[in-house]
């Protein structure tokens, strides 16, 4: 019989960049369940753990920065607390900037749960000089406050201890005291509005009013709009007494509470080589050597790749897919002679299964050498926090598309995966804002364009690298050309850029290889299936006379047009599948003494690049922007890779050296 578990609810919640996420994945690890939350397009994290008799479920809310009503996640938050009631509230907030966060505690506070306080990157708060008085914060907060280094997992079992604590002996919140006018505003609001049924706490309600509260007010003007005719008199008297508007003067209160209460805290030490940190975060935000390391940076990204990629395919190549392919057909046919049951002739059944095996380690050794080692690159850059960086420097560029800064992080995620990078617009303000960014990122070259292109130019040494290296270039300028053009086609103001930079830290090799791991895991299994099936289809198509047929079809485009070999005409239907399978599959198709010339490599690869997104980018932008939205992008890209392809195909003829 399953043991009974004692079940706990538990709700994290903090503003972005605090590792609010990284203490729910150590938490929770293998068992997360992301989705959306009903009716929203905001995305929702849950997971569970055991411990001791106890069954912890989490939710991770959304970082925000208040409960007020300005955004789709700050409302999720706020009404999943308020009306779930989660069992207790984990507010992580960052402990080397405790000031800034503790806004949000104290909104946290008034909603009147059970609540613990996490001071996270406490290791980042001492190498600043920066100490805090745990004990003293306690007492001024009336809660329990626990010291937490997330990506090592320092303070992690200290915390679910009190977890466990809270729920077997809960202790609410004390209310947290204004001023006296303002208290006394508050209290006669809370008054009149103690028997409207507003789902809210009555003091909080009573709070958010005063604050101007957009939706509170909304909901008591449809509900008891004479309330707020007797409301009026206690906001004219906060603005007779303080001479500034009321909502205004609740902000001013409680910043000075927070500003009494970090002072009582918090206390600055010498910073253990603060100088050396400090000049090298001015360095990679500076307008002109901010660029300049960040073009080095991705410079030595890509060429890294390259070669290491170029270097492990060979070595796959020549020892795994040369070394065992005459024992698996000797395997094969053995199998097939054994089994008397077969009636498909032994060479078909023979083909097609060592087809599906040729697709399998093509994917190991063409694949896999260069998806992986940028999937690395990618969670170090990630984990040490220069990707929000990148963003802060790329914000006056990306405006001239008609975005900020913030939305040049899906493109980059994009570099890895477009699906990623797609799914990762959500962090955009705007409807307009998420729709431009998820055209932008489905343009850029994902891992598994990158698999074609590495692999089609690498074996030509420093002549390919070049290539390849103006490919991403001008694929970046076509992208951005693409991005202005469509935000003049859906006019609009871009938003401002408001992103937290979190300090530099030293990047967690358990943190890398674990974001390496679930990037890499989830392209196995979503490409892998594609590229064996793609090798049995083709090989079956071969069989049966077809594979010339569809060829032919294709051969005004592909041969006319692109000059390219009349098989790759199959080759642009599987691309719209999986990318990485035009490259498996013309290694298998084309034998190596008729495989491209440079001239050729150089179109495949640039219609690889601007070519239709995967059916997998496809389903995600139908599912985030519907199907005309969709449709045209796709169109659109697709028109482009074959025109660009042509006219460069064209073009370099005309030009000797390529002969």
């Amino acid at each position: 019989m399953e043991k009974e578990y004692k079940r706990i609810k538990v709700a994290l919640a903090g503003n972005a960049n605090v590792g609010k996420s990284l203490i729910f994945n150590q938490l929770t690890g293998m068992s997360q369940i992301i989705g959306n939350w009903p009716g929203k397009t905001v995305t929702k994290a849950e997971g569970h753990f055991i411990f001791k008799d106890y069954r912890i479920e989490m939710i991770d809310l959304p970082g925000i920065y208040s409960l007020s009503t300005y955004s789709l996640e700050e409302i999720v938050s706020r009404e999943y607390i308020a009306l779930e009631q989660p069992d207790i509230v984990i507010n992580v907030v960052d402990a080397s900037v405790l000031e800034r966060n503790l806004f949000f505690t104290l909104q946290l506070l008034e909603l009147g749960r059970p609540l613990i306080l996490v001071l996270n990157l406490m290791d980042v708060a001492k190498k600043k000089g920066i100490k805090i008085d745990t004990k003293k914060l306690e007492d001024v907060l009336g809660i329990p406050v626990i010291e937490t280094v997330a990506r090592t997992g320092e303070g992690v079992t200290e915390l679910v201890n009190k977890i466990i604590e809270i729920k077997e002996h809960p202790v609410m919140p004390p209310i947290i005291k204004f001023g006296k006018e303002i208290e006394r505003e508050v209290n006669h609001v809370s008054n009149l509005v103690k028997d409207v049924d507003l789902k809210y706490p009555t003091r909080w309600i009573a709070i958010k009013i005063l604050e101007n509260d957009s939706e509170i007010i909304k909901e008591l003007q449809n509900t008891n709009p004479e309330i707020l005719e007797r409301i009026v008199p206690h906001t004219q008297e906060l603005e007779a007494i303080h001479g500034e508007p009321y909502a205004l003067v609740m902000t001013s209160e409680k910043y000075t509470m927070i500003n009494r209460i970090a002072h009582a805290v918090i206390t600055i030490q010498k910073p253990e080589r603060q100088s050396i940190m400090k000049k090298f975060e001015q360095l990679t935000t500076h307008p002109v050597w901010g660029f300049l390391f960040m073009i080095l940076v991705v410079g030595a990204t890509f060429l890294t790749i390259f070669m290491l990629g170029d270097v492990i395919s060979s070595i796959f190549d020549d020892y795994i897919f040369v070394g065992i392919q005459p024992t698996i057909e000797f395997l094969t046919a053995s199998a097939i002679s054994a089994a008397p049951s077969f009636t498909v002739p032994f060479t078909v059944t023979g083909d097609l299964i060592w087809a599906a095996i040729e697709g399998l380690l093509g994917g190991i050794t063409i694949v896999l050498p260069y998806v992986v080692p940028f999937f690395i690159i990618l969670a170090i850059l990630e984990d040490s926090g220069y990707l929000t960086r990148i963003a802060f420097l790329m914000d006056n560029l990306m405006h001239r598309v008609g975005l900020h800064g913030k939305a040049f992080i899906p493109m980059i995620l994009g570099y890895g995966c477009n699906v990623t990078g797609c799914l990762g617009c959500r962090i955009m303000e705007t409807h307009r804002e998420r729709l431009l960014s998820a055209f932008v990122a489905s343009m850029v070259p994902c891992a598994a364009v990158s698999v074609v292109v590495l692999g089609l130019l690498g074996p030509y040494g420093l002549f390919g690298f070049g290539w390849a290296a103006f490919i991403y270039l001008f694929n970046l300028l076509i992208v951005f050309l693409f991005g202005r053009i469509a935000f003049k086609a859906i006019p609009g103001e871009p938003s401002g850029l408001i992103m937290e930079m979190h300090s530099y830290r030293r990047p967690s090799a358990r943190v890398v290889l674990k974001q390496t791991w679930f990037r890499a895991k989830d392209f196995i299994y979503i490409a892998f299936p594609y590229i064996i099936i793609s090798g049995v289809v083709v090989k079956i198509l071969e069989i049966f006379s077809i594979l010339p047929i569809i060829d032919f079809f294709f051969s005004p485009l592909t041969v006319l047009w692109l000059g390219l070999p009349i098989e790759v005409g199959f080759l642009l239907i599987l691309g719209a599948l999986r990318k990485e399978l035009i490259l498996v599959q013309l290694a298998i198709l084309l034998p190596a003494s008729t495989f491209l010339t440079p001239i050729q490599a150089i179109t495949l690869c640039l219609v690889a690049m601007f070519y239709i997104p995967c059916i997998a980018t496809i389903a995600v932008l139908v599912r985030e922007h519907g199907y005309k939205k969709a449709f045209i992008i796709t169109l659109v890209e697709i028109g482009f890779a074959l025109l660009i392809g042509g006219i460069f195909a064209h073009a370099l003829r005309l030009i000797p050296f390529y002969y």
